[in-house]
Formats: C-alpha cells, sequence, structure tokens
C-alpha cells in the first residue's frame, strides 16, 4: 500500500458507516477505492479530514492591478474607459482578456448614489396633478388625461382622440365632476394648450392660454407649473401614468387583441372607469400606506365647492360617478356590450 490519501468529509464517513454495518477493513477499501491504512487512520480517529487552505494561484491580472489602480486614481474624478487601460497593460506584457480588465475596473469604480427622492406633499384639497399620457399616435390616435388630487391620490382618467383646448377643459370639468369639488390649484408642465410663454412676465409669472386662464378664474383655481428640468414635482400624476400603461393598458389592449377588437376611446373608458373603481383607487398607495378612496373621502370636504350646473357641465354620460351608484355606461361601442363584459372577466386588475 502507498501512503495514506487525502480524502473528503463525505467518503470519511462513509467509511465509518459502512464499519458500523459490520463491513471488514479490506472491504471497505475495496468499496470505495481506497487503501487499508487510509480506511484503518479515519476508523481511528473522530476528527474529520480537514485540508489547509491553498495558496491562491496569481492570476494573469495580478501583476498589472497596482498600475491600474493608479490610473484609475489619477484620472478621478473621470473615468478612463477599459480599451485605454487594455492597451497600456499590454505593452507591459499583459496577455489576459480585456473581460477580466472589466470586471476588476468594476470593483474600481465608486459606486454613486442615487439622488434621494423629494416627495413634495400638499395638503388636502391643496392640489391637482395633470398631464397628457400618450398611448397610440398615427390614424386614430388615443391619449389619456390623467389628473391625481395630490393629497389623496384618487385619480380620474379619461381616453380622448386629440389634445386640443377644448377637450382639455372638458376633462378638466369631467375630473371636477367625478372628485365632487375643485382644488385650489392645479398643477402642468408645458402643455401647448396652457402655457404660452413662461417668466413672461417675470420670474414664476407666465403667460398662460388665454382660454385656461379664463376657465381657470371661472372655476376658482390656481394654474401652477411645474418646475423645469424637475419633472418630480409632478410625479404624482407621472407615476400614475405608467401604472395605468403597465397595469391597465398594456394588459387590456393583449386581452383584446384575440377578439379582433381595437381599442378605441369609448372601449378604453368603459374599462378604464371600471379599472380606477374597482382596482386603482381602491388598492393600498405604494406611498400614503392608504386607500385613496379613504382618503378621497376625507380629502372631498375642502375641496371648493362645484359650481352650478349652468356653469359647469355634467360628467361624462358614458359614467355615473363611484359614489352614485357605481354604475357604468357606454354607447356607440363597436360591438354589443356583452361582448365586452364577457372579456372584462379577463381583464386588468
Amino acid at each position: 500500500m502507498g501512503g495514506i490519501e487525502m480524502i473528503d468529509t463525505e467518503v470519511c464517513m462513509e467509511i465509518r458507516i459502512l464499519a458500523q454495518q459490520g463491513l471488514s477493513i479490506r472491504k471497505i477499501s475495496k468499496q470505495l477505492g481506497v487503501s487499508r491504512n487510509t480506511v484503518r487512520k479515519y476508523l481511528r480517529s473522530d476528527i474529520p479530514p480537514s485540508y489547509g487552505e491553498r495558496t491562491p494561484r496569481p492570476g494573469k491580472l495580478d501583476p498589472f492591478k497596482g498600475y491600474i489602480a493608479s490610473r484609475v486614481a489619477a484620472a478621478h474624478p473621470d473615468w478612463i474607459p477599459s480599451p485605454v487601460i487594455d492597451r497600456e497593460i499590454r505593452k507591459r506584457g499583459y496577455d489576459g482578456s480585456i473581460r477580466l480588465l472589466r470586471y476588476y475596473l468594476a470593483t474600481l469604480r465608486p459606486v454613486s448614489k442615487p439622488e434621494p427622492v423629494v416627495r413634495f406633499e400638499t395638503p388636502p384639497g391643496q392640489q391637482m396633478q395633470v398631464d397628457w399620457g400618450v398611448f397610440r399616435r398615427g390614424k386614430a390616435p388615443l391619449s389619456a388625461f390623467v389628473a391625481t388630487l395630490g393629497w389623496s391620490r384618487y385619480t380620474y382618467v379619461e381616453f380622448v382622440s386629440n389634445e386640443r383646448f377644448e377637450t382639455l377643459e372638458q376633462c378638466h370639468v369631467n375630473a371636477f365632476c367625478y372628485f365632487q369639488g375643485v382644488p385650489r390649484e392645479v398643477l402642468y408642465d408645458n402643455m401647448k394648450t396652457v402655457v404660452i410663454k413662461r417668466n413672461a412676465y417675470g420670474d414664476g409669472m407666465h403667460k398662460f392660454h388665454p382660454g385656461l386662464w379664463a376657465f381657470a378664474k371661472t372655476q376658482g383655481f390656481c394654474p401652477r407649473l411645474c418646475r423645469p428640468y424637475r419633472a418630480k414635482t409632478k410625479g404624482k400624476v407621472e407615476r400614475f401614468i405608467r401604472y395605468l400603461r403597465h397595469s391597465f393598458f398594456i394588459p387590456l389592449c393583449a386581452q383584446l387583441k384575440p377578439s379582433g377588437l381595437d381599442l378605441d376611446v369609448e372601449t378604453a373608458n368603459q374599462f378604464v372607469w371600471q379599472w380606477l373603481r374597482d382596482v386603482a383607487n381602491v388598492r393600498c398607495h405604494g406611498t400614503t400606506g392608504e386607500i385613496p378612496a379613504a382618503r378621497w373621502a376625507q380629502e372631498q370636504s375642502v375641496l371648493l365647492p362645484l359650481q352650478t350646473q349652468e356653469m359647469i357641465a355634467p360628467a361624462p354620460s358614458s359614467m355615473i360617478h363611484v359614489s352614485d351608484a357605481s354604475v357604468y355606461r357606454v354607447e356607440s361601442l363597436q360591438h354589443p356590450l356583452s361582448i365586452y363584459e364577457a372579456l372584462y372577466q379577463g381583464a386588468p386588475s
């Protein structure tokens, strides 16, 4: 027999188990393919086999790491691309791959801290954020007017086929009817139908679309613009538009497509008003940790009162407000309503 082999813990344990089962040293040696002396050694010892750590073999890049680190430090806060470093160290004898170099450079590159999210919170009844969500261009355009109350996150959505001022104004009216009140200010970005020129009369004094200005005065709210390049000030409505796209629009299109149905304005509104009622406005909101509809019930009492019936148009004829019976009706659909209702059983949730 030769010298004692080095074996792993599993084989050591198997030697002891086979010995407990009554097998002889010779049979254990033959069955496991180890020497008899090895079997005797591990039967005599209660200590499992252990081996010292192997000395790591130097990698191809190791001799150049000091040089690479010095080059990175000298260039800080700028960054030297990996192909440049690769050319430099190859002149010094490096014959490894550029991928290995890139892995090492990644450990040297400082990880930038994400910009802290500053949330702009407003008191109940103070602000409504408005934006267009564009879902389809071309011959059959489809956009969504989205209005979110800043405090409650309660949201109104209406799909339309254009973004003209008359459409924007009517959508505002419908949103106020839906919210059963008017906020003190409405926040926009650079919509052409909202602002003609920023800072036209001084810092923060903008030239608004005359129709919007007249409408705002009539309804009692102040139009506001979010700061340029600071879209986070309008983040509530923008986050809802992303939510609308991925949790409602895309799943619904996928649901209707096998049946050959196109998502037009009427169809989209039929589903989105149900989705607002059954899903979006009754979910637990990720930021507030509360249900938007429940917070709206508190916020509604501090909204400005709706104008008289002569001054403000009624809510869309295709919708009855959630608090008025939660019933939705749509006329002039492409197909009988029963087809859509059947499809809606599998619609987005």
